[in-house]
Formats: structure tokens, C-alpha cells, sequence
């Protein structure tokens, strides 16, 4: 368990409108997680899809709560711009972690998580868990 500070949560899409909804669904399947900050970054700062690191590192900042940002994302470039953040050291918050899980459903199981009061490895494990979810 986490010393009362939640892990803040980022979700990080090539748009705009999947990582806002992402972050709205995973928050209401938790029951309004009203005390886990949850931030997205999706798309350009021009609103085109793709990603953008200032975005990111704008998302990182405002939910750090200091007990770890999670960042979850959804395909390639958008790993490899949180990677390279996380090479420069100082353009996200400390404690932040790039999470191996799937999006959505990793979303969930990372804010649901957070939302029971867990530290950084117990969300980054519900998240990384969320690969063995089977739906046949």
C-alpha cells in the first residue's frame, strides 16, 4: 500500500479523443476513482494524431501526487516518445514508469488499482496482468 498518496496515471494515445475516453472509462469502471489523478496526452498540440512530448510531460506533471506517475500507451511512437523522456531524466516526474500492458484494459486494472490505495509496483503489476485477461 501506498502512504495515502495515490500514483497518478497517464495514458498516452495517437489521439486525442481515444486517450480522453480511455481515461473517462477506466475512471467510471472504478467508481469515479475521484482520488486518482488521471491525465491524458493523445495527439499533437495542434490536434492532429500523433504524439507529442510536451503533451506527455504537461499529463506527467499535473498528476504527480508524488508516489509515481504510470504512464500506459498504445502503439509504437508513442513508446518510443515516453522512452525518450525517460532517457533525459528530468522531463518527468521522478518515479515515473513506462507500463508493458495493453491499453484499455491496462488502463482499467491501473486506476482501479490506484483507486484501492496501492503503490507504483502493485498498479504496474494489475496493468502488466491485464495481458492474461482472455475473452474466449
Amino acid at each position: 500500500m501506498s502512504d495515502g498518496r495515490p500514483v497518478g496515471i497517464v495514458l498516452v494515445s495517437h489521439s486525442a479523443e481515444v486517450a480522453a475516453s480511455v481515461a473517462a472509462l477506466a475512471k467510471a469502471l472504478a467508481g469515479g476513482a475521484e482520488r486518482v489523478p488521471v491525465a491524458a496526452a493523445g495527439g499533437t498540440e495542434g490536434g492532429e494524431l500523433g504524439t507529442s512530448a510536451e503533451l506527455i510531460a504537461a499529463a506527467a506533471a499535473s498528476v504527480d501526487r508524488g508516489a509515481g506517475v504510470a504512464v500506459l500507451t498504445d502503439l509504437g511512437s508513442a513508446v518510443l516518445t515516453v522512452k525518450a523522456l525517460l532517457a533525459e531524466g528530468d522531463e518527468l516526474p521522478p518515479d515515473t514508469r513506462l507500463l508493458d500492458a495493453p491499453f484499455v484494459e491496462g488502463a482499467v486494472a491501473a486506476v482501479v488499482t490506484a483507486a484501492a490505495g496501492a503503490d507504483l509496483a502493485a498498479v504496474e503489476a494489475a496493468a502488466a496482468d491485464a495481458y492474461t485477461y482472455r475473452k474466449v
